[in-house]
Protein backbone atom coordinates (compact mmCIF):
# COMPACT_ATOMS: atom_id res chain seq x y z
CA UNK A 1 0.00 0.00 0.00
CA UNK A 2 1.88 3.06 -1.16
CA UNK A 3 -0.24 5.74 0.51
CA UNK A 4 0.58 8.26 -2.23
CA UNK A 5 -1.97 11.01 -2.77
CA UNK A 6 -2.64 13.31 -5.72
CA UNK A 7 -3.82 16.87 -5.15
CA UNK A 8 -6.69 17.92 -7.38
CA UNK A 9 -10.45 17.58 -7.88
CA UNK A 10 -12.22 14.24 -7.65
CA UNK A 11 -13.56 13.25 -11.03
CA UNK A 12 -16.10 10.88 -9.50
CA UNK A 13 -15.56 8.19 -12.12
CA UNK A 14 -13.85 4.83 -11.93
CA UNK A 15 -14.04 1.34 -13.31
CA UNK A 16 -15.39 0.43 -9.89
CA UNK A 17 -18.38 2.77 -10.18
CA UNK A 18 -21.62 0.82 -10.60
CA UNK A 19 -25.16 1.05 -9.24
CA UNK A 20 -25.43 -0.22 -5.69
CA UNK A 21 -27.30 -3.46 -5.27
CA UNK A 22 -30.03 -4.02 -2.70
CA UNK A 23 -29.43 -2.21 0.55
CA UNK A 24 -26.03 -0.88 -0.46
CA UNK A 25 -24.43 -4.31 -0.41
CA UNK A 26 -20.79 -4.55 -1.50
CA UNK A 27 -21.13 -8.05 -2.94
CA UNK A 28 -19.08 -8.40 -6.11
CA UNK A 29 -17.03 -5.25 -5.65
CA UNK A 30 -13.93 -7.04 -4.36
CA UNK A 31 -14.03 -9.31 -7.43
CA UNK A 32 -13.40 -6.30 -9.66
CA UNK A 33 -10.14 -5.43 -7.91
CA UNK A 34 -6.81 -6.58 -9.40
CA UNK A 35 -6.23 -10.31 -9.07
CA UNK A 36 -3.55 -9.84 -6.38
CA UNK A 37 -5.94 -7.88 -4.11
CA UNK A 38 -7.49 -10.47 -1.83
CA UNK A 39 -10.65 -9.64 0.12
CA UNK A 40 -9.99 -8.54 3.69
CA UNK A 41 -11.87 -7.18 6.64
CA UNK A 42 -12.30 -3.43 6.48
CA UNK A 43 -11.71 -1.41 9.66
CA UNK A 44 -13.69 1.79 10.11
CA UNK A 45 -13.45 4.18 13.07
CA UNK A 46 -16.22 6.64 13.93
CA UNK A 47 -15.55 9.94 15.72
CA UNK A 48 -18.45 11.70 17.49
CA UNK A 49 -18.94 14.61 19.85
CA UNK A 50 -22.41 16.15 20.41
CA UNK A 51 -25.68 14.36 21.13
CA UNK A 52 -27.11 14.42 17.61
CA UNK A 53 -23.81 13.67 15.88
CA UNK A 54 -23.19 10.80 18.32
CA UNK A 55 -26.57 9.24 17.57
CA UNK A 56 -26.27 9.70 13.81
CA UNK A 57 -22.65 8.58 13.57
CA UNK A 58 -23.10 5.46 15.67
CA UNK A 59 -26.24 4.30 13.87
CA UNK A 60 -24.84 5.00 10.40
CA UNK A 61 -21.69 3.07 11.36
CA UNK A 62 -23.82 0.18 12.62
CA UNK A 63 -25.47 -0.08 9.20
CA UNK A 64 -22.11 -0.89 7.55
CA UNK A 65 -21.57 -4.40 6.12
CA UNK A 66 -21.57 -7.12 8.76
CA UNK A 67 -17.98 -8.17 8.05
CA UNK A 68 -16.50 -4.71 8.70
CA UNK A 69 -14.63 -4.13 11.97
CA UNK A 70 -16.12 -1.06 13.67
CA UNK A 71 -14.83 1.23 16.42
CA UNK A 72 -16.20 4.45 17.86
CA UNK A 73 -14.47 7.20 19.83
CA UNK A 74 -15.75 10.38 21.44
CA UNK A 75 -13.86 13.62 20.80
CA UNK A 76 -13.65 16.20 23.58
CA UNK A 77 -15.19 19.49 22.41
CA UNK A 78 -17.08 22.31 24.18
CA UNK A 79 -20.36 20.55 23.36
CA UNK A 80 -19.43 16.91 23.91
CA UNK A 81 -22.39 14.78 24.96
CA UNK A 82 -22.61 13.60 28.57
CA UNK A 83 -22.40 9.88 29.40
CA UNK A 84 -26.19 9.87 29.85
CA UNK A 85 -26.71 11.45 26.42
CA UNK A 86 -24.30 8.96 24.87
CA UNK A 87 -26.07 5.98 26.41
CA UNK A 88 -29.31 7.31 24.96
CA UNK A 89 -27.69 7.92 21.56
CA UNK A 90 -26.16 4.44 21.44
CA UNK A 91 -29.37 2.53 22.16
CA UNK A 92 -30.26 -0.16 19.59
CA UNK A 93 -26.87 -0.59 17.90
CA UNK A 94 -25.79 -3.88 16.35
CA UNK A 95 -23.60 -6.48 18.10
CA UNK A 96 -20.36 -4.78 17.03
CA UNK A 97 -21.23 -1.57 18.86
CA UNK A 98 -23.82 -2.73 21.41
CA UNK A 99 -21.32 -2.39 24.27
CA UNK A 100 -21.31 1.38 23.79
CA UNK A 101 -24.80 1.64 25.28
CA UNK A 102 -23.49 0.24 28.55
CA UNK A 103 -20.05 1.88 28.55
CA UNK A 104 -19.81 4.97 26.34
CA UNK A 105 -16.22 5.88 25.42
CA UNK A 106 -14.68 8.67 27.47
CA UNK A 107 -13.92 11.80 25.42
CA UNK A 108 -10.34 12.24 24.21
CA UNK A 109 -8.79 15.44 22.92
CA UNK A 110 -8.27 15.93 19.21
CA UNK A 111 -4.50 15.43 19.32
CA UNK A 112 -4.81 12.10 21.16
CA UNK A 113 -7.43 10.84 18.71
CA UNK A 114 -5.44 11.85 15.62
CA UNK A 115 -2.28 10.31 17.09
CA UNK A 116 -4.12 7.00 17.59
CA UNK A 117 -5.21 7.13 13.96
CA UNK A 118 -1.64 7.88 12.88
CA UNK A 119 -0.15 4.99 14.82
CA UNK A 120 -2.72 2.48 13.57
CA UNK A 121 -4.52 3.90 10.51
CA UNK A 122 -7.91 2.31 9.78
CA UNK A 123 -9.27 1.97 6.26
CA UNK A 124 -11.76 4.80 6.82
CA UNK A 125 -12.84 7.32 9.45
CA UNK A 126 -16.41 8.55 9.86
CA UNK A 127 -16.07 12.17 11.01
CA UNK A 128 -19.41 12.69 12.75
CA UNK A 129 -18.54 16.00 14.43
CA UNK A 130 -19.92 19.54 14.50
CA UNK A 131 -18.70 21.62 11.57
CA UNK A 132 -15.69 23.52 12.98
CA UNK A 133 -14.38 20.42 14.76
CA UNK A 134 -14.96 18.28 11.66
CA UNK A 135 -12.89 20.73 9.61
CA UNK A 136 -10.13 20.68 12.23
CA UNK A 137 -9.98 16.89 12.45
CA UNK A 138 -10.07 16.44 8.67
CA UNK A 139 -7.23 18.96 8.31
CA UNK A 140 -5.17 17.28 11.05
CA UNK A 141 -5.58 13.86 9.43
CA UNK A 142 -4.42 15.28 6.10
CA UNK A 143 -1.38 16.94 7.66
CA UNK A 144 -0.26 14.29 10.14
CA UNK A 145 -1.07 10.88 8.63
CA UNK A 146 0.96 10.06 5.48
CA UNK A 147 -1.05 6.93 4.68
CA UNK A 148 -4.28 8.57 5.67
CA UNK A 149 -7.60 6.73 5.87
CA UNK A 150 -10.60 7.58 3.71
CA UNK A 151 -12.54 10.42 5.36
CA UNK A 152 -16.33 10.22 5.43
CA UNK A 153 -18.53 12.94 6.92
CA UNK A 154 -22.12 14.11 6.79
CA UNK A 155 -24.98 15.78 8.61
CA UNK A 156 -27.43 14.20 11.04
CA UNK A 157 -31.13 14.32 10.37
CA UNK A 158 -32.91 16.74 8.05
CA UNK A 159 -30.43 18.79 5.98
CA UNK A 160 -32.79 20.51 3.55
CA UNK A 161 -32.53 23.29 2.48
CA UNK A 162 -28.81 22.95 1.82
CA UNK A 163 -26.42 24.96 3.98
CA UNK A 164 -23.11 26.30 2.76
CA UNK A 165 -21.51 25.87 6.17
CA UNK A 166 -22.07 22.13 6.03
CA UNK A 167 -20.21 21.97 2.70
CA UNK A 168 -17.55 24.51 3.74
CA UNK A 169 -16.43 22.63 6.84
CA UNK A 170 -16.41 19.20 5.14
CA UNK A 171 -15.11 20.03 1.66
CA UNK A 172 -11.90 17.99 2.19
CA UNK A 173 -13.74 14.84 3.25
CA UNK A 174 -13.65 12.16 0.56
CA UNK A 175 -17.37 11.42 0.95
CA UNK A 176 -20.29 13.45 2.35
CA UNK A 177 -23.35 11.43 3.35
CA UNK A 178 -26.89 12.80 2.92
CA UNK A 179 -30.26 11.14 3.36
CA UNK A 180 -32.60 11.96 0.51
CA UNK A 181 -32.48 12.42 -3.25
CA UNK A 182 -33.75 15.95 -2.70
CA UNK A 183 -30.89 16.76 -0.34
CA UNK A 184 -28.28 15.35 -2.72
CA UNK A 185 -29.58 17.50 -5.59
CA UNK A 186 -29.64 20.64 -3.43
CA UNK A 187 -26.14 20.12 -2.05
CA UNK A 188 -24.66 19.32 -5.44
CA UNK A 189 -26.05 22.55 -6.83
CA UNK A 190 -24.78 24.64 -3.90
CA UNK A 191 -21.35 22.98 -3.96
CA UNK A 192 -20.88 23.74 -7.66
CA UNK A 193 -21.96 27.35 -7.11
CA UNK A 194 -19.35 27.63 -4.35
CA UNK A 195 -16.56 26.10 -6.41
CA UNK A 196 -16.52 22.77 -4.53
CA UNK A 197 -16.52 19.52 -6.47
CA UNK A 198 -19.61 17.50 -5.35
CA UNK A 199 -18.81 14.46 -3.23
CA UNK A 200 -22.22 13.48 -1.90
CA UNK A 201 -23.56 9.98 -1.31
CA UNK A 202 -27.00 8.67 -0.36
CA UNK A 203 -27.80 6.67 2.77
CA UNK A 204 -31.15 5.87 4.31
CA UNK A 205 -31.45 7.88 7.51
CA UNK A 206 -30.71 5.29 10.22
CA UNK A 207 -33.80 6.34 12.19
CA UNK A 208 -36.14 6.12 9.17
CA UNK A 209 -35.53 2.51 8.21
CA UNK A 210 -38.56 0.32 7.71
CA UNK A 211 -40.97 2.74 6.10
CA UNK A 212 -39.51 2.39 2.63
CA UNK A 213 -39.89 -1.36 2.78
CA UNK A 214 -43.55 -1.18 3.69
CA UNK A 215 -44.28 1.57 1.16
CA UNK A 216 -46.47 3.51 3.55
CA UNK A 217 -45.11 5.19 6.63
CA UNK A 218 -47.82 6.34 8.95
CA UNK A 219 -50.31 3.79 7.65
CA UNK A 220 -51.00 2.34 11.07
CA UNK A 221 -53.19 4.07 13.60
CA UNK A 222 -51.03 4.81 16.60
CA UNK A 223 -54.02 6.04 18.54
CA UNK A 224 -55.56 2.60 18.53
CA UNK A 225 -52.41 0.67 19.41
CA UNK A 226 -52.23 -1.18 22.71
CA UNK A 227 -50.20 0.57 25.38
CA UNK A 228 -50.06 3.93 23.61
CA UNK A 229 -51.02 6.87 25.78
CA UNK A 230 -48.67 9.76 24.95
CA UNK A 231 -48.55 12.73 22.63
CA UNK A 232 -44.82 13.44 22.37
CA UNK A 233 -43.51 16.88 21.51
CA UNK A 234 -39.96 16.64 20.12
CA UNK A 235 -38.24 19.79 21.36
CA UNK A 236 -35.50 21.51 19.37
CA UNK A 237 -32.92 23.83 20.94
CA UNK A 238 -33.21 26.66 18.42
CA UNK A 239 -36.48 26.17 16.49
CA UNK A 240 -38.37 28.34 17.12
CA UNK A 241 -35.69 30.69 18.40
CA UNK A 242 -37.53 33.48 20.22
CA UNK A 243 -38.59 33.02 23.84
CA UNK A 244 -42.12 34.29 23.16
CA UNK A 245 -42.60 31.71 20.40
CA UNK A 246 -41.36 28.89 22.59
CA UNK A 247 -43.67 29.99 25.40
CA UNK A 248 -46.52 29.91 22.87
CA UNK A 249 -45.70 26.30 22.01
CA UNK A 250 -45.82 25.41 25.70
CA UNK A 251 -49.23 27.11 25.98
CA UNK A 252 -50.54 24.94 23.11
CA UNK A 253 -49.23 21.82 24.85
CA UNK A 254 -50.90 22.87 28.10
CA UNK A 255 -54.18 23.34 26.21
CA UNK A 256 -53.78 19.88 24.66
CA UNK A 257 -53.16 18.27 28.04
CA UNK A 258 -56.28 19.91 29.48
CA UNK A 259 -58.40 18.96 26.47
CA UNK A 260 -57.21 15.31 26.59
CA UNK A 261 -56.77 14.12 30.18
CA UNK A 262 -56.54 10.57 28.83
CA UNK A 263 -53.15 11.40 27.26
CA UNK A 264 -49.74 12.11 28.70
CA UNK A 265 -48.47 15.17 26.85
CA UNK A 266 -44.69 14.83 26.92
CA UNK A 267 -42.21 17.62 26.27
CA UNK A 268 -39.33 15.42 25.19
CA UNK A 269 -36.03 17.27 25.74
CA UNK A 270 -32.63 16.28 24.38
CA UNK A 271 -30.57 17.48 27.33
CA UNK A 272 -30.89 17.88 31.07
CA UNK A 273 -29.77 21.03 32.86
CA UNK A 274 -26.04 21.48 32.39
CA UNK A 275 -25.79 19.15 29.38
CA UNK A 276 -24.74 20.43 25.96
CA UNK A 277 -26.49 20.02 22.61
CA UNK A 278 -25.38 20.37 19.00
CA UNK A 279 -27.14 23.76 18.81
CA UNK A 280 -27.32 26.17 21.72
CA UNK A 281 -30.63 26.44 23.57
CA UNK A 282 -31.23 29.94 24.87
CA UNK A 283 -34.72 29.27 26.25
CA UNK A 284 -35.20 25.66 27.48
CA UNK A 285 -38.78 24.47 27.40
CA UNK A 286 -38.81 23.18 31.01
CA UNK A 287 -38.23 26.76 32.20
CA UNK A 288 -41.36 27.90 30.35
CA UNK A 289 -43.86 25.41 31.78
CA UNK A 290 -46.32 27.31 34.02
CA UNK A 291 -46.77 26.34 37.65
CA UNK A 292 -50.45 25.57 37.09
CA UNK A 293 -49.87 23.16 34.19
CA UNK A 294 -52.01 20.00 34.35
CA UNK A 295 -50.36 16.94 35.85
CA UNK A 296 -50.57 15.03 32.56
CA UNK A 297 -48.13 17.50 30.99
CA UNK A 298 -44.66 16.15 31.75
CA UNK A 299 -41.08 16.92 30.78
CA UNK A 300 -38.90 13.90 30.05
CA UNK A 301 -35.64 13.06 28.30
CA UNK A 302 -34.27 9.66 27.26
CA UNK A 303 -34.15 7.82 23.91
CA UNK A 304 -36.74 8.92 21.38
CA UNK A 305 -37.38 5.29 20.46
CA UNK A 306 -38.67 4.56 23.95
CA UNK A 307 -41.05 7.53 23.79
CA UNK A 308 -42.33 6.42 20.39
CA UNK A 309 -43.06 2.97 21.81
CA UNK A 310 -46.00 4.47 23.70
CA UNK A 311 -46.79 7.44 21.45
CA UNK A 312 -50.28 8.16 20.16
CA UNK A 313 -48.67 10.85 18.01
CA UNK A 314 -45.46 12.85 17.56
CA UNK A 315 -45.53 16.66 17.37
CA UNK A 316 -42.67 18.99 16.47
CA UNK A 317 -41.72 22.04 14.47
CA UNK A 318 -39.18 20.24 12.31
CA UNK A 319 -37.26 17.66 14.35
CA UNK A 320 -35.88 14.55 12.64
CA UNK A 321 -37.94 12.64 15.20
CA UNK A 322 -40.94 13.10 12.91
CA UNK A 323 -39.23 10.79 10.42
CA UNK A 324 -38.67 8.21 13.17
CA UNK A 325 -42.37 8.41 13.96
CA UNK A 326 -43.38 8.08 10.31
CA UNK A 327 -41.12 5.05 9.90
CA UNK A 328 -42.94 3.39 12.79
CA UNK A 329 -46.41 4.30 11.51
CA UNK A 330 -47.00 6.79 14.34
CA UNK A 331 -49.19 9.74 13.26
CA UNK A 332 -47.37 13.08 13.39
CA UNK A 333 -47.80 16.83 13.14
CA UNK A 334 -45.29 19.48 12.07
CA UNK A 335 -46.56 22.77 13.46
CA UNK A 336 -46.62 25.57 10.89
CA UNK A 337 -48.09 28.35 13.03
CA UNK A 338 -44.84 30.32 12.73
CA UNK A 339 -44.95 29.95 8.97
CA UNK A 340 -42.87 27.79 6.64
CA UNK A 341 -39.33 28.91 5.94
CA UNK A 342 -35.66 28.09 5.83
CA UNK A 343 -34.93 29.22 9.39
CA UNK A 344 -37.62 26.83 10.70
CA UNK A 345 -36.19 23.83 8.78
CA UNK A 346 -39.73 22.87 7.76
CA UNK A 347 -39.84 23.63 4.03
CA UNK A 348 -39.12 19.97 3.33
CA UNK A 349 -42.47 18.94 4.83
CA UNK A 350 -44.59 20.90 2.36
CA UNK A 351 -46.80 18.32 0.66
CA UNK A 352 -45.87 15.58 3.14
CA UNK A 353 -49.33 15.33 4.71
CA UNK A 354 -47.88 16.08 8.14
CA UNK A 355 -48.31 19.86 8.29
CA UNK A 356 -50.70 21.30 10.82
CA UNK A 357 -51.26 23.99 13.41
CA UNK A 358 -52.16 24.56 17.04
CA UNK A 359 -55.85 23.96 16.40
CA UNK A 360 -55.05 20.53 14.98
CA UNK A 361 -52.87 19.79 18.00
CA UNK A 362 -55.47 20.76 20.60
CA UNK A 363 -58.19 18.94 18.67
CA UNK A 364 -56.04 15.79 18.48
CA UNK A 365 -55.86 15.82 14.67
CA UNK A 366 -52.61 14.35 13.28
CA UNK A 367 -51.30 13.46 9.85
CA UNK A 368 -49.83 10.51 7.96
CA UNK A 369 -47.14 10.62 5.29
CA UNK A 370 -48.32 10.84 1.70
CA UNK A 371 -46.79 8.07 -0.45
CA UNK A 372 -45.97 10.46 -3.30
CA UNK A 373 -43.74 12.51 -0.94
CA UNK A 374 -41.76 9.60 0.41
CA UNK A 375 -39.31 8.50 -2.28
CA UNK A 376 -37.70 11.91 -2.77
CA UNK A 377 -37.72 12.65 0.96
CA UNK A 378 -35.95 10.13 3.22
CA UNK A 379 -38.02 7.03 2.42
CA UNK A 380 -36.44 5.93 -0.86
CA UNK A 381 -35.89 2.19 -1.42
CA UNK A 382 -32.75 0.88 0.29
CA UNK A 383 -31.44 -0.33 -3.07
CA UNK A 384 -30.90 3.32 -4.05
CA UNK A 385 -28.37 3.92 -1.26
CA UNK A 386 -24.84 4.23 -2.64
CA UNK A 387 -22.66 5.35 0.30
CA UNK A 388 -21.30 1.88 1.08
CA UNK A 389 -20.47 1.20 -2.56
CA UNK A 390 -18.76 4.59 -2.88
CA UNK A 391 -16.82 4.04 0.34
CA UNK A 392 -15.61 0.60 -0.80
CA UNK A 393 -14.41 2.16 -4.04
CA UNK A 394 -12.53 4.89 -2.17
CA UNK A 395 -10.90 2.35 0.14
CA UNK A 396 -9.76 0.43 -2.94
CA UNK A 397 -8.18 3.62 -4.29
CA UNK A 398 -6.38 4.05 -0.98
CA UNK A 399 -5.10 0.48 -1.24
CA UNK A 400 -3.74 1.29 -4.70
CA UNK A 401 -2.18 4.60 -3.59
CA UNK A 402 -4.42 6.64 -5.89
CA UNK A 403 -6.75 8.28 -3.37
CA UNK A 404 -7.22 11.91 -4.39
CA UNK A 405 -6.83 14.73 -1.85
CA UNK A 406 -9.72 17.17 -2.18
CA UNK A 407 -9.14 20.92 -2.07
CA UNK A 408 -10.48 22.85 0.96
CA UNK A 409 -13.27 25.38 0.57
CA UNK A 410 -11.30 27.74 2.80
CA UNK A 411 -9.06 29.38 0.21
CA UNK A 412 -6.48 30.85 2.60
CA UNK A 413 -5.56 29.32 5.93
CA UNK A 414 -3.13 32.11 6.89
CA UNK A 415 -0.34 29.90 8.18
CA UNK A 416 0.33 28.61 11.70
CA UNK A 417 -1.39 31.47 13.54
CA UNK A 418 -4.58 31.17 11.48
CA UNK A 419 -4.72 27.41 12.11
CA UNK A 420 -4.27 28.09 15.83
CA UNK A 421 -7.19 30.54 15.71
CA UNK A 422 -9.45 28.03 13.94
CA UNK A 423 -8.47 25.35 16.44
CA UNK A 424 -9.20 27.65 19.41
CA UNK A 425 -12.48 28.72 17.85
CA UNK A 426 -13.51 25.09 17.33
CA UNK A 427 -12.38 23.65 20.67
CA UNK A 428 -12.79 26.59 23.03
CA UNK A 429 -11.54 25.67 26.49
CA UNK A 430 -10.60 22.18 25.29
CA UNK A 431 -7.64 23.81 23.50
CA UNK A 432 -5.05 24.86 26.07
CA UNK A 433 -2.14 25.49 23.72
CA UNK A 434 -0.10 28.70 24.24
CA UNK A 435 -0.38 29.52 20.53
CA UNK A 436 -4.15 29.19 20.81
CA UNK A 437 -4.21 31.84 23.54
CA UNK A 438 -2.09 34.14 21.37
CA UNK A 439 -4.40 33.58 18.40
CA UNK A 440 -7.43 34.25 20.61
CA UNK A 441 -5.95 37.52 21.81
CA UNK A 442 -5.38 38.65 18.24
CA UNK A 443 -8.43 37.09 16.58
CA UNK A 444 -11.20 37.90 19.07
CA UNK A 445 -11.03 41.71 18.58
CA UNK A 446 -10.88 41.22 14.81
CA UNK A 447 -13.95 38.97 14.89
CA UNK A 448 -15.76 41.46 17.10
CA UNK A 449 -14.98 44.26 14.66
CA UNK A 450 -16.25 42.18 11.74
CA UNK A 451 -19.50 41.40 13.57
CA UNK A 452 -19.99 45.09 14.34
CA UNK A 453 -19.33 45.94 10.70
CA UNK A 454 -21.94 43.39 9.60
CA UNK A 455 -24.53 44.90 11.96
CA UNK A 456 -23.80 48.42 10.70
CA UNK A 457 -23.97 47.24 7.09
CA UNK A 458 -27.30 45.56 7.81
CA UNK A 459 -28.69 48.85 9.14
CA UNK A 460 -27.51 50.77 6.08
CA UNK A 461 -28.43 48.08 3.57
CA UNK A 462 -30.89 45.66 5.18
CA UNK A 463 -30.68 42.10 3.85
CA UNK A 464 -33.57 40.53 2.05
CA UNK A 465 -35.96 39.12 4.69
CA UNK A 466 -36.19 35.38 5.03
CA UNK A 467 -39.11 34.15 2.94
CA UNK A 468 -41.87 32.83 5.15
CA UNK A 469 -44.86 31.04 3.67
CA UNK A 470 -48.30 30.89 5.27
CA UNK A 471 -49.23 28.25 7.86
CA UNK A 472 -51.10 25.13 6.79
CA UNK A 473 -53.63 22.90 8.50
CA UNK A 474 -54.81 19.31 8.65
CA UNK A 475 -58.44 20.41 8.43
CA UNK A 476 -59.93 19.20 5.15
CA UNK A 477 -56.47 19.47 3.59
CA UNK A 478 -56.89 23.26 3.55
CA UNK A 479 -53.97 25.56 2.83
CA UNK A 480 -53.38 28.65 4.94
CA UNK A 481 -56.35 27.76 7.10
CA UNK A 482 -57.45 30.32 9.67
CA UNK A 483 -57.83 28.99 13.25
CA UNK A 484 -61.37 28.94 14.57
CA UNK A 485 -62.10 32.32 16.21
CA UNK A 486 -62.93 32.43 19.86
CA UNK A 487 -60.92 29.35 20.87
CA UNK A 488 -57.78 29.52 23.00
CA UNK A 489 -55.81 27.67 20.37
CA UNK A 490 -57.17 29.89 17.64
CA UNK A 491 -56.18 33.03 19.52
CA UNK A 492 -52.70 31.63 20.14
CA UNK A 493 -52.24 30.62 16.54
CA UNK A 494 -53.34 34.04 15.32
CA UNK A 495 -50.48 35.56 17.31
CA UNK A 496 -48.05 33.77 15.02
CA UNK A 497 -49.55 34.82 11.69
CA UNK A 498 -47.37 35.17 8.57
CA UNK A 499 -46.92 38.92 9.00
CA UNK A 500 -45.42 38.42 12.46
CA UNK A 501 -43.25 35.62 11.16
CA UNK A 502 -41.98 37.86 8.38
CA UNK A 503 -41.12 40.55 10.91
CA UNK A 504 -39.15 38.01 12.95
CA UNK A 505 -37.33 36.93 9.81
CA UNK A 506 -35.87 40.41 9.37
CA UNK A 507 -34.21 40.05 12.78
CA UNK A 508 -32.81 36.69 11.73
CA UNK A 509 -31.02 38.24 8.78
CA UNK A 510 -28.39 35.90 7.36
CA UNK A 511 -27.77 33.95 10.57
CA UNK A 512 -28.06 30.63 8.77
CA UNK A 513 -25.19 31.61 6.45
CA UNK A 514 -22.75 33.08 8.99
CA UNK A 515 -19.57 31.14 9.70
CA UNK A 516 -19.64 31.92 13.42
CA UNK A 517 -18.41 28.67 14.87
CA UNK A 518 -19.06 29.54 18.47
CA UNK A 519 -22.78 29.90 17.81
CA UNK A 520 -23.62 27.41 15.10
CA UNK A 521 -22.59 23.80 14.80
CA UNK A 522 -22.55 23.73 11.02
Amino acid sequence: MSGAHVTGPVDGTSALDAPADGGGSTVGLEARLPSDASPRVRRVVGLVDTDSFAKWGAHLLASAPADWDLELRTVATPRSASPKQLRSAFRGLDRRLAHLHREPPAPKDVDAVVEELRQDPPDAVLVSLIGPVAELVIDEVHRRIPDRPVLVSGLPGISFPSKWKGIFFRARADLFVLHSHREVRAYEEMAREGGVEPHFALATLPFARGAGATGGAGASDGAGSTGRDSVVFAAQPSVPFERADRALVVRWLVETARAHPEWRVVIKTRAAAGEHQTHREEHPYPDLVPADAPTNLVVESGPMAEHLDRAVALVTISSTAVLEAAARGVPALTLTDFGIGRHLINEVFVGSGLEGDAVDLVDGRFGVVRPEWMRDNYFHPAAEDDWQHRLVELMARRDAGTLVDRAPARRSRGGVLRRAWERKNALGGADRSPLGLVALGIGAPIRGAKRLARRVRALVDPPEPVVVAAPTSQRAGARAAVPAPGTAAGTAAAAAAPAAAAARSERLGHREQELVTGRDAG
